[in-house]
């Protein structure tokens, strides 16, 4: 069997597969949050060969508020850790 005879071939106009219904049933999203007037979004692009970096900018109304940085050591504390202990016997749990 020969796969590029597979590869890159339309659906058909009937396709009930779940790339087709994607795009057939799902509205079309150009900017999940749109930015006002004043706000600039980040670009990276390259110049000479290096990366340049232009950091946003908001307004006072879109600035993300400031937050502490979470830490992955007080996400959950649940207080003094229980040891493990091997059992070398076997045991019949009774209830």
């Amino acid at each position: 069997m020969n796969r590029s005879r597979y590869q890159r071939q339309p659906h058909a106009a009937n396709c009930d597969c779940s790339v087709c219904w994607t795009k057939r049933e799902l509205p079309i999203v150009q900017n999940l949050w749109q930015l006002c007037t004043k706000c600039h979004p980040g670009q990276v692009s390259t110049v000479n060969g290096r990366l340049h970096v232009v950091l946003p900018s908001y307004c006072e109304i879109h600035k993300p508020g400031a937050r502490p940085p979470k830490y992955w050591h007080v996400v959950s504390d649940t207080g003094k850790p229980t040891p493990f202990v091997p059992l070398r016997e076997p045991f019949e749990l009774v209830g």
